[in-house]
């Protein structure tokens, strides 16, 4: 019941907004080309729909963004593996990663088009670069926050580090490296703007650039709708997902509020 009470009173947002959107409008304050019509935008909408732009371009960007986000989730994992194993090697890497995690990854454009060209792999770079750092911090955050009693009952029993890490960390850091994977989601589909700004030929962020400079604002409104709307899914998906996997664990119910 509650959660259907939050649902209306967030839809009721959405139409206030609608509402004051299509007054403006009417008022003619700004052209149709700064601020064309919730109905000029519907239109786009279908019409880019019903042609098979919108779907092409979602199924691209879409693919970018998991293909990215699966990378930054291994790669966050391992290095979380490895300073919760060897905690002793955690000062030669930190400091590099530390400074890595407030560059960012839009700067590092020029080079990775020189390293890589302009196929996928630049793309792909800037997504991983987005979404490493929160995953990265989440997952450490969860191991080393580990209840240092449940570690001696682990020495007592003789378990191997390995042992340790898997039977006692890692259950422990779940809802943390959860709560890090949605995050990660999220600056994922952030950064996928940015990331078909390198010589894209089709996606989301192609298709918003290239409205731009065919003074289409219709068009350039219903991508960044459509990433939003893209966004809120998957993130209710992640979160159905979290529950079923988690068995209803009221500690990871509870991160996902």
């Amino acid at each position: 019941m509650k959660t259907w009470k939050n649902f209306w009173k967030g839809l009721l947002v959405f139409l206030l907004l609608l509402l004051a959107w299509d007054l403006l409008c009417r008022a003619g304050i700004w052209s149709s080309y700064v601020l064309p019509s919730p109905g000029s935008v519907w239109r786009a909408f279908l019409n880019m729909s019903q042609s098979g732009e919108l779907l092409q371009n979602i199924a691209v960007s879409l693919k970018r963004v998991l293909t990215g986000f699966v990378i930054s989730f291994v790669l966050s994992f391992l290095f979380g593996l490895l300073s919760a194993l060897f905690p002793k090697a955690l000062p030669f890497y930190r400091p590099l990663l530390n400074a890595l995690r407030h560059v960012p990854p839009l700067s590092l454009v020029p080079l990775l088009i020189l390293w890589f060209g302009i196929g996928e792999t630049p793309k792909i770079a800037v997504i991983v670069l987005a979404s490493f750092f929160p995953m990265l911090i989440n997952t450490d955050s969860g191991l080393a926050g580990c209840d240092k009693k449940l570690l001696e009952v682990g020495k007592t029993l003789g378990f191997s580090k390995s042992q340790q890490f898997f039977k006692i960390m890692l259950p422990y850091a779940v809802p943390d490296i959860l709560v890090g994977m949605r995050i990660g989601l999220g600056y994922s589909l952030r950064a996928i703007v940015g990331a078909e700004m390198i010589a894209a030929a089709s996606g989301l962020g192609y298709m918003i650039l290239d409205a731009q400079t065919m003074s289409r604002t219709d068009k350039v409104i219903v991508g960044i709708v459509v990433i939003g709307a893209i966004g809120l899914v998957i993130d209710q998906l992640f979160k159905l997902v979290i529950r079923l996997v988690s068995h209803g664990r009221r500690e990871v119910q509870e991160c996902q509020n």
